[in-house]
């Protein structure tokens, strides 16, 4: 029988009680502090469970407590928001989420991109290496990524300013062109939260992804495609990538996507044995990217070639340690399909194709005042349908520069 909370959750909720998903509210005229959605509400995990680790403005406190504690805590809550005899007790605790304001969900430590989407890498790779071969030789050996900046991660809803740079010099002229990006652009992707560390100098073996990563949540890694292809040789990613990255406001525990686990695609070369598949760990979820609110884009995460698992387990192989907070995302989803693709430059084809929008607009990449939402579904438990709610963002102009 599917479980029901005695809280109201409307039909097609994303936010059943089979969700639960953490995120930190503050109530107006109060502290921020860690709740849960339920319905269209979010339940006061401190007043609810009379525990001040969730009386702070971020998860980590919570997160640091480990996998058991995050098992006993989700299956308190189950039971209090499903039996009708908590219902006294646990009301008063609960704010509708349109009556709250929604924060970054956790303190950032380290913050790693990847580029784990073989058709994503692939389109780059033909845009950019047109007589070779997409994909480098590297790219089916190890899941590629680089460090980006912990400290330009941003809540949902946080506005976007339009980066300067330096761009590739115009013919005839001795210096790099200088200015804001001409190129904005998305990138619909998936992040990962760790919420237990681990000793420096000792890899994170796949089979223990489920003891150190806490949950799942949306991303958007907005990026400058013109100062990023002057930049970034040879030392990859750099001021292209690091003006903003924004984060959605609920992370969904890794409990709640059990039925969403899924096989990885197949794999085409053998793989060292610290990076083989033990459990499936690639994730069925629905993306969907909204420009102005038209869709332009339905990216599938259960194509992604390299898992989450595999991720962390090449991020620390080197010795390097986790720390509670650390986050690091999927890179670019994108599909097989055209209407798959992950990023502006993709769907445009590195400004080739024009992008019609409803209200008669073209796009190629990114204007001033446009604004991207980024959404995805996932299956649940007892047939139910888990949200990540969304992760949006507005461009603004760029500042000036002397």
């Amino acid at each position: 029988m599917t479980a029901k909370s005695w809280v109201p959750v409307p039909e097609g909720s994303h936010f059943p009680v089979q969700n639960l998903p953490y995120g930190v509210f503050a109530p107006s005229g109060a502290e921020p502090r860690v709740g849960v959605a339920i319905g269209d509400h979010v339940l006061d995990l401190a007043a609810a469970l009379h525990d001040e680790v969730f009386a702070r403005p971020s998860l980590n406190a919570f997160m640091a407590q480990g996998r058991e504690r995050w098992t006993q805590v989700r299956a308190r809550l189950t039971e209090l928001l499903t039996d009708e005899a908590h219902r006294a007790e646990v009301e008063p605790a609960l704010h509708r989420i349109a009556d709250v304001r929604l924060l970054l969900p956790f303190e950032v430590a380290d913050y790693v991109d990847f580029y784990a989407s073989e058709h994503h890498a692939t389109n780059i790779g033909r845009m950019f290496r047109p007589d070779s071969a997409p994909l480098t030789p590297n790219w089916k050996h190890l899941p590629i990524g680089y460090h980006g900046r912990a400290g330009t991660i941003v809540a949902s809803g946080t506005p976007v300013v339009r980066p300067n740079g330096q761009r590739t010099p115009v013919a005839g002229e001795s210096l790099p062109g200088f200015g804001p990006s001409l190129r904005l652009d998305i990138e619909a992707e998936v992040g990962f939260v760790v919420g237990t560390g681990s000793r420096l100098g000792t890899p994170v073996p796949v089979a223990d992804f489920e003891e150190h990563v806490f949950g799942v949540c949306l991303v958007n890694d907005w990026s400058a495609r013109d100062i990023q292809a002057w930049e970034y040789v040879p030392l990859g990613p750099f001021l292209g990538k690091s003006f903003a990255t924004s984060v959605s406001p609920w992370i969904v525990p890794l409990e709640a996507l059990a039925a969403a686990r899924t096989a990885p695609p197949a794999r085409d070369h053998e793989l060292r044995p610290y990076l083989r598949d033990g459990a499936d760990w690639g994730l069925d979820l629905a993306m969907e990217v909204r420009l102005n609110g038209h869709p332009v884009s339905r990216p599938p995460f259960g194509s992604m070639y390299w898992t989450a698992a595999q991720q962390l387990a090449h991020m620390t192989v080197n010795g390097a340690s986790l720390r509670t907070g650390d986050f690091y995302a999927s890179g670019t989803v994108s599909g097989p399909e055209q209407d798959q693709r992950g990023s502006l430059m993709e769907l445009s084809w590195g400004g080739r194709d024009k992008i019609a929008l409803p209200d008669g607009s073209v796009r190629t990449f990114l204007e001033d005042g446009d604004e991207v939402a980024i959404t995805a579904t996932a299956p649940g438990a007892d047939g139910t349908v888990i949200g990540f709610g969304s992760v949006i963002g507005r461009i603004l102009p760029a500042t000036d520069v002397v």
